[in-house]
């Protein structure tokens, strides 16, 4: 029905696109002008836009203003555009290709430019925080690590610094002088880089200050979110919290952690793995008494109950090294959409004491929240947002509803060659792992690459033990192993190369074809101790062996492009699509060949919690052996059905969370609007007067009623009324019953 619509109607993608590309002909009819500048005009270019928009036309009102605002940039926006792209021609040799420029386009207009992997969103970005930068009023352009935003301020910062503009970045760390200090000097910049958790962790630090000095933020303007679904999708069921410690004690958890094993599962507990949850049974009621010498669980003035089932959660539902990993003493959560570690988050309620219980490290003070905010919130806190990533289409309705951003899909510079290969499923996980490794075999015998993606770290570390037993050479990323994750994925499109990554490995870094001669070069630099500190021509060294690595990469790119380019494997679907897609992603960037495919079993989480009983019968009917696999479109409608059920399940979650904290959002923006006002020393009589006014009149209402006569006074209510407003307003020590005992309620 769709695609008989869309043949009659055409498809309103496209016809986004097509009605821009006039913009696109202007920019590149500049071309040559801007090329013949100097390097003196084309910086010039920034002061005579800035005169341009100081002079554009004003209102006090804040909607209309911004709407004047927009109107104005949108007439400098070929020229900004042809500025930016010159600048990155003469500074970093990179020219923004016209797909480039609608991705940047629709960003300044507010939209998801959703763009393939390896299409440059690096890059088209600069093209809209340039222009919006240029009102002064600041640009946040939103990444999510900090070796990113750090990467990505000094990378695309040489194109804003050499046309005249200040870029800052913003990482994670205390509020010491020295940091405030930069921080603050970050955020006074054109263009401030950071991660999504700093600028909301500052947000609300700024609104906790106890002196106007102390603010660090200025009034946000606009945002560029890159990876804009794993901010604004897959994080926001997680709020930001600020919390203070609680002085509780730990014995209960450790108690709790010798209960809960002793309790069997099906008999004194049900598991419900899809809402993550514990559900006591009568005979685990009677049981759990019996074990803790305790007459009621249930206990109003005991926390047996949510202790145990916290103990039972930690037990059941969150597994060592694919929720969590042990270091150095610590529970660190894993990040179930990137695999990275979540270094600082806690789970609340109790939960991360119990799992500390459980592993029997040392348990830290349970907290209490002393400031807190959704992602949907603070990013609607933005006048002006829009975001890029490789995949949002799956996500549309959401970033419509939730944020109302509309998604455009960026076309790609050259054509997409990729094999999607269809899915292959097997009875047992076992039998899909043997497989997966005899596919990486035969394609590490042609030479070819394999990226394969792994849903876990105890996954990933499995597979790289049967590969390890067949004799093949390979690199594991996960967050056990990821402090060389940019040289790992810089390096799997080698001849012959093999990465077993968990989802980590999606974002941020391109996989090349042949290799990555900077890091290549990089790397050599290292081994042969060469540094700018310790070799007078290091500049010279440096030249040479990048001149070697371009030479290796070179030569074994072509290799790569003729074995058929990178092949991915996904050993499981994800519970998100977009999840399954990033990964599909990674093979044949800008034109490369490559191709995927993804083995499944039935004992997969997905397929078992989600429903994979059809395709259970269907095996079962067929009498398939464990070690055959089976490829049918029935399989593949119903994983998309199993993977649409879960996201709608995560949408109503975030739907809900985010309707509870529109409520204490109202709360929260009043509250904190009211600080500011102290803050900031404003003349706060009328709000004084106000208050008092709102005192008196409940005062008075506990007494009396607005429709009372005088003669229906009480006089004993009459006299415990006015010594409350003489306790609560001195000022009013003067006034006695008698002044009030014949007056009306508003006469009072």
């Amino acid at each position: 029905m769709l695609d008989f619509l869309l043949k009659i109607l055409g498809d309103p993608n496209e016809k986004k696109i097509k009605n821009m590309m006039g913009i696109v002909d202007h920019i590149n009819a500049l071309e040559p002008q801007f090329a013949a500048m100097s390097d003196e005009d084309l910086r010039a270019k920034t002061d005579e836009f800035r005169e341009i928009l100081a002079k554009r036309p004003t209102s006090k009102d804040f909607k209309t203003d911004r709407k004047l605002e927009k109107e104005a940039l949108d007439k400098i926006l070929p020229e900004a555009f042809a500025t930016v792209r010159e600048a990155g021609k003469r500074v970093l040799n990179m020219r923004h290709f016209d797909v480039q420029l609608i991705g940047g386009y629709f960003l300044h207009n507010g939209h998801i430019a959703e763009m393939r992997t390896g299409e440059g969103k690096t890059l088209v970005a600069t093209l809209p925080a340039y222009l919006n930068a240029l009102t002064g009023k600041g640009v946040h352009v939103i990444t999510v690590n900090d070796y990113l935003a750090k990467r990505d301020s000094e990378w695309m910062g040489k194109i804003y610094k050499f046309l005249g503009l200040s870029v800052g970045v913003i990482l994670s760390g205390g509020r010491t002088m020295d940091d405030f200090a930069a921080k603050k000097a970050a955020y006074d910049c054109d263009i401030t880089y950071g991660t999504n958790n700093e600028f909301g962790f500052d947000y609300l630090r700024d609104n906790m200050a106890q002196s106007a000095d102390a603010l660090v933020q200025r009034p946000y303007n606009y945002a560029i979110i890159d990876e804009v679904d794993s901010i604004l999708i897959d994080e926001a069921r997680t709020p930001l919290i600020i919390s203070g410690r609680l002085d509780k004690s730990a014995e209960l958890y450790k108690l709790m952690a010798t209960i809960a094993p002793k309790l069997t599962k099906d008999k004194d507990y049900e598991v419900d793995e899809k809402n993550k949850n514990v559900i006591l049974t009568e005979d685990g009621i009677d049981h759990a008494q019996e074990l803790l010498q305790i007459k009621d669980l249930f206990d109003i003035n005991t926390q047996y109950a949510h202790h145990l089932l916290q103990a039972l959660k930690a037990k059941e539902l969150f597994i060592r090294d694919t929720d969590y990993v042990v270091r150095n003493g610590e529970i660190m959560i894993v990040d179930e959409f990137t695999g990275r570690l979540m270094e600082g988050r806690r789970w609340s309620d109790g939960l991360h004491q119990a799992v500390e219980a459980k592993e029997g490290v040392q348990i830290q003070d349970e907290t209490q929240t002393l400031a807190s905010i959704t992602f949907q919130n603070l990013f609607r806190l933005y006048p002006k947002l829009s975001g890029m990533t490789g995949t949002a289409m799956t996500e549309e309705a959401e970033f419509g509803k939730i944020y109302n951003l509309e998604v455009t899909t960026i076309p790609t510079n050259k054509p997409d060659i990729r094999k999607n290969y269809p899915d292959v499923i097997y009875k047992t996980e076992k039998a899909k792992f043997n497989a997966v490794v005899e596919d990486i075999i035969a394609q590490n015998k042609i030479g070819r690459p394999v990226l394969v993606g792994t849903i876990s770290i105890e996954k990933s570390e499995y597979v790289s033990q049967l590969l390890s037993r067949r004799g093949i050479k390979h690199n594991v990323l996960n967050a056990k192993h990821h402090e060389k994750e940019a040289y790992i994925i810089a390096q799997a499109g080698r001849v012959g190369a093999v990465t077993i990554a968990t989802n980590m490995a999606g974002r941020g870094t391109d996989i090349l074809l042949g290799g990555n001669a900077e890091y290549l070069a990089k790397e050599e630099l290292e081994r042969l101790g060469v540094t700018p500190e310790n070799t007078p021509d290091y500049e010279d060294k440096k030249n040479a062996a990048m001149a070697a690595a371009k030479k290796i990469t070179e030569a074994e790119h072509a290799k790569v492009v003729a074995a058929g380019g990178l092949h991915v494997i996904g050993t499981e679907r994800h519970e998100s699509r977009r999840i399954d897609n990033q990964l599909r992603g990674r093979a044949a960037r800008q034109g490369d060949p490559g191709s995927t495919r993804f083995f499944l079993s039935l004992e997969d989480n997905l397929m078992r919690i989600f429903g994979g009983d059809k395709i259970t019968s269907l095996m079962n009917a067929l009498n398939v052996e464990e070690d055959i696999a089976i490829e049918h479109p029935l399989i593949t409608r119903q994983i998309q059905s199993a993977q649409k059920k879960v996201e709608t399940y995560h949408f109503d979650i975030r739907k809900s969370v985010l309707e509870y904290d529109d409520v204490m959002n109202v709360q929260r923006e009043k509250f904190y609007a009211q600080r500011r006002k102290v803050l900031f020393g404003h003349n706060l009589s009328e709000d004084i007067y106000y208050m008092i006014e709102k005192e008196i009149d409940r005062m008075l209402k506990a007494y009396i009623s607005p429709e009372q006569n005088p003669e229906e006074y009480i006089f004993e209510d009459l006299q415990t009324m006015i010594r409350e407003l003489h306790s609560v307003i001195p000022q009013l020590s003067g006034v006695s019953v008698s002044d009030v005992q014949g007056l009306r309620f508003d006469a009072i």
